[in-house]
């Protein structure tokens, strides 16, 4: 018994050494392969900017630009400072990584009434309680787009589409 117990064990030894070792990398955090490089498309309607508004979600939390006709154009990016449209001025905000989304929708129609009002330009949604942001703040409406200062935790994955009258951003809580 002894033998054959040896010769199992040897026959163990040499199956385990023709088998491929393998490193297991790590999947990414939730499938999420978005990066963080700057992300931008040409509009080709624009609609008015109606509201902002956010939402959180088990893997990142999401920006949401509602307009009231389509509107397809944005550019969004990681920034040193994000700064207000027409002035320049440093648009202060919260958060280790600052996005700056610029959405081709004015906040005002073609007679200068603002489409988009807001109570408070500093705190356009509360983010109390998202994971990954920290203040969306309005930094202006001026030649037919609008930009917004998104501060987040940290320079994180995003992403950028469109759904029908509607400019969405997704920033991951994790890499």
């Amino acid at each position: 018994m002894l033998r054959k117990s040896g010769l199992l064990v040897s026959l163990l030894a040499i199956l385990f050494a023709l088998v491929p070792v393998t490193t297991a990398s790590a999947a990414p955090y939730c499938g999420i392969t978005w990066g963080s490089f700057a992300k931008s498309v040409n509009p080709t309607r624009t609609g008015e900017l109606v509201d902002v508004r956010a939402g959180r979600h088990d893997c990142y939390d999401r920006l949401v630009f509602d307009a009231n006709g389509p509107a397809n154009g944005y550019w969004v990016s990681y920034v040193d400072q994000v700064r207000e449209q027409a002035t320049g001025r440093v648009l202060p905000l919260r958060g280790g990584a600052k996005l700056s989304v610029t959405v081709q929708a004015p906040s005002y129609d073609q007679n200068g009434t603002r489409t988009y009002r807001y109570a408070n330009r500093r705190e356009l949604v509360d983010a109390t309680g998202f994971r990954t942001f920290r203040q969306v703040a309005h930094a202006g409406s001026f030649e037919g787009s609008t930009t917004v200062g998104l501060g987040v935790r940290a320079r994180l994955p995003f992403r950028v589409f469109t759904l029908p009258n509607r400019i969405v951003v997704d920033v991951a809580h994790f890499w």
